[in-house]
């Protein structure tokens, strides 16, 4: 589906023309939709792994360049496969978690992360040597626009990106709840088979590569 036929069809099933439901306001419709789908599924085109080196003493690792969702985080070899003394994923806390933790900056193997800002990732508790981390992250590229006329969602995953759009259509307008409940129950069922899409593909391109899976 391309962006055209979408805004089309958006206008078409809200009977909603370009005077109310106008480009800049669609456009947005695309945006949040597109970010929903990526925060709820792990799409192939999306999925990216990063590796970086955690410093002896230093907490903090530049986050991915366009990371939308952090994953998972890992301590891995060098080579990016599990390190044979840390096979555990790291557990994911809150900020203020990681503010508060270890106030008397004892060292050790980093087994808690998070967001520090915007740009970082922090780790603890504060690292006793120099490690590598390997992050599995979610990322966010160009959506769906005038100017980047189809995607990967917009080619695989259409009517999950229709469906969506018009949740986002109809909270907008306030129209009938009966209908909003409607595409809101129509884009978690298509997005159920989605999903198994998507795992099944990646596992099956792991197995066929030779990919250690590490992962999820």
């Amino acid at each position: 589906m391309t962006y055209d036929e979408l805004v089309t069809k958006i206008r078409n099933y809200t009977e909603v023309d370009s005077n109310v439901l106008t480009a800049t306001i669609i456009d947005g419709f695309i945006e949040d939709s597109e970010f929903r789908i990526l925060r709820d599924v792990d799409s192939d085109s999306n999925r990216k792994y990063e590796t970086a080196a955690l410093v002896l003493n230093t907490r903090f690792i530049q986050a991915p360049d366009n990371a939308l969702v952090i994953r998972s985080a890992q301590i891995v070899d060098s080579d990016g496969t599990a390190s044979a003394d840390n096979r555990d994923f790291l557990q994911w806390r809150d900020t203020s978690f990681m503010s508060e933790f270890n106030p008397t900056g004892a060292t050790g193997v980093p087994k808690y992360y998070s967001w520090w800002n915007k740009n970082e990732l922090v780790f603890a508790p504060t690292p006793d040597a120099t490690y590598t981390i390997q992050v599995n992250y979610i990322l966010k590229d160009a959506g769906l626009s005038s100017t980047n006329t189809t995607t990967y969602i917009s080619l695989n995953f259409p009517n999950g990106l229709l469906y969506a759009c018009l949740v986002e259509a109809y909270s907008f307008l306030k129209g009938p709840q009966d209908l909003l409940q409607l595409y809101e129950t129509k884009y978690k069922q298509v997005l159920e088979g989605f999903s198994i899409e998507q795992m099944g593909r990646r596992r099956r391109d792991e197995y066929q590569s030779g990919v250690p899976r590490i992962g999820k």
